[in-house]
């Protein structure tokens, strides 16, 4: 065992961890950032009757990146939105094959949607795309294809979870 508790051999357990911890991060730096210039903006417009110049297309671009931050925490935690009316209705067993059905139909789609994206990427780079005056669209259009890429990773790697034996938790201890 290690210092954390872990086994000491638990790689994916601490890559695990430290994706969740910098995906939290960055989605609260965004959401940080995303208030405080829409804070500053009508501070300033109302005291002053201008604001930041670039402010509003900053504003687009952070909110681009908290939507896709947010997919991608979604699909970690597994609480995306989901239509499963049908599932109540089916017995247990094929409960799971609907839900891994609709996972690697999700995949499928966000697999597209990271290419197509992909695409419209390479070609913002390919026109010299521009944004907040000087900057490269394409590097905070990139969140695009990465996103979609996570999100069909993930949905690709939850899927033996629905094949696992379930196991019963009682809180009682046997004596």
């Amino acid at each position: 065992m290690s210092e954390s508790g872990l086994p000491a051999g638990d790689v994916p357990g601490r890559a695990e961890r430290l994706g969740r911890w910098l995906e939290n991060a960055l989605l609260a730096t965004v959401l940080f950032l995303m208030i405080g210039l829409a804070a500053s903006q009508v501070l300033m417009r109302s005291a002053l009757g201008s604001g930041l110049s670039w402010a509003d297309e900053a504003l687009r671009l952070l909110v681009l990146w908290a939507a896709m931050l947010g997919a991608i925490a979604a699909s970690r935690d597994n609480v995306h939105l989901r239509i499963d009316l049908l599932s109540r209705f089916l017995p247990a067993a094929w409960r799971r094959v609907t839900a891994a059905l609709v996972d690697l139909f999700a995949a499928g789609v966000s697999a597209v949607l990271a290419w197509q994206s992909w695409r419209f990427v390479a070609e913002s780079r390919e026109f010299g795309d521009q944004v907040l005056g000087t900057l490269p669209a394409w590097t905070f259009q990139l969140i695009l294809p990465v996103a979609f890429g996570l999100i069909t990773y993930r949905y690709l790697a939850g899927l033996p979870r629905h094949f696992r034996p379930r196991q019963a938790v009682t809180g009682r201890t046997s004596a």
